[in-house]
């Protein structure tokens, strides 16, 4: 009975304390989302709420004066294709490194978990000379080149292509079956989980990327990114924090959007469905 009391008052003080980081981490977005409705004399006022839901002068304006529409759109192409490309690559390059045997596998692939040591920043004048030589900059493709091989997503589908049995390959393949329809067919059903939640985390950080795709298209208004793009909503001489906030606002839909898609997916796997079709 001691034990019983224990352990509900152990899983009290868990929900207790993760209801109360829950707060802590959600309340900015909730104040974001309150001080987008406020007017600008509203802004300065402590009171949390803004006096009406209906004032959405500040998105009008975020979208039209901050040009936030296309720099939507930018942000959209370079996550969702540059997300796409990442997966196909480090789905491909953990196969290799699960199923297939060759000289030098262990090196070549603690080479490449060895390049996550390496802080982004350090590479940023590099990638950008790169870039520059390759006349990719104020483009799409320059945006995204640095983004398409990820070492940690390739290893954490490697971690779960190894749980899959290499039986089941060789059945396909004595079936007549290659490798790219015992991926599509098998080894991705199997994963579906894994995969659709790196593809989820891939989208969000190329869609919350600043500083990159700020040099690169430093000379393309255009081109930029809505999270370069909301920077520019408020300036030192026009101060406009709702604006701002606005701008988060809208900038949060898409990632949102993607999130209740693909939750469902997030949750399923194993083995139904595996080999249907």
């Amino acid at each position: 009975m001691k034990r019983k009391q224990k352990d509900f008052l152990f899983d009290t003080l868990i929900t207790v304390i993760a209801i109360i980081l829950g707060i802590i981490i959600i309340f900015p977005l909730i104040y974001c989302f309150l001080s987008s409705f406020k007017t600008p004399s509203e802004f300065l006022n402590p009171k949390l709420f803004p006096s009406s839901f209906l004032y959405l002068d500040n998105f009008k304006n975020a979208l039209e004066r901050g040009n936030l529409l296309r720099y939507t759109l930018n942000s959209f192409v370079i996550a969702f294709v540059g997300t796409a490309v990442r997966m196909v690559l480090s789905i491909l390059a953990a196969y290799a490194f699960t199923f297939y045997d060759f000289k030098g596998k262990n090196f070549f692939f603690f080479l490449i978990l060895g390049t996550m040591m390496i802080p982004g920043d350090v590479l940023l004048v590099t990638n950008y000379l790169t870039v520059s030589k390759m006349h990719l900059l104020n483009t799409y493709l320059g945006v995204m080149i640095v983004s398409f091989v990820s070492a940690s997503q390739m290893f954490m589908l490697r971690q779960r292509f190894k749980t899959i049995p290499k039986d089941m390959r060789e059945a396909s393949s004595m079936d007549g079956y290659g490798d790219l329809w015992f991926i599509w067919k098998v080894l991705l059903p199997l994963s579906k989980p894994v995969v659709t939640t790196l593809f989820v985390q891939s989208f969000i950080n190329l869609w919350n990327a600043y500083l990159w795709p700020l040099i690169v298209t430093a000379s393309s208004p255009e081109m930029r990114t809505v999270m370069v793009g909301i920077t520019r909503l408020n300036s030192w001489e026009d101060e406009n924090y709702q604006l701002v906030m606005a701008g988060v606002c809208i900038s949060l839909i898409p990632s949102l959007i993607l999130f209740i898609v693909m939750r469902r997916n997030m949750k399923k796997g194993g083995l139904d469905g595996s080999l249907v079709g």
